[in-house]
């Protein structure tokens, strides 16, 4: 489960990601991710969490497919945390393959839409 700190809950910070950040598409989903602005140097500032939101549409599956693939994505994105600049905002969306694919495959195109956006890997 991701850590309640690092839950993407507000319609405006989903709205700032997509509309304000770069973005990553993969045949299963599309990566949004708005960088942190915080300056590391400013002393007594604290850099605020990664935070991170999930959208399944309909187009998806049922409700049970929706929140398997929800789940799914939940679970890889904590172990990704660490790889996103603190105080970015990342909102995975899910396409309608991502009903069908399995874990491994939602891996696959995760970490090769991050590995994009963070500026390791060729367009």
């Amino acid at each position: 489960m991701l850590p309640t700190e690092h839950r993407l809950r507000r319609r405006e910070d989903f709205a700032t990601a997509v509309r304000r950040g770069r973005r990553a598409g993969r045949p299963l989903l599309v990566v949004h991710l708005r960088s942190g602005a915080t300056d590391p140097h400013v002393p007594g500032e604290s850099s605020p969490p990664t935070r991170a939101g999930f959208v399944v549409s309909k187009a998806v599956g049922g409700a049970v497919i929706r929140n398997t693939v929800k789940r799914r994505l939940r679970h890889l994105m904590r172990d990704r945390l660490a790889l996103v600049p603190p105080g970015s905002l990342v909102v995975v969306r899910a396409l309608p393959g991502a009903g069908d694919a399995d874990h491994a495959q939602l891996a696959r195109d995760l970490d090769a839409a991050l590995q994009r956006l963070l500026g390791g890997g060729a367009r």
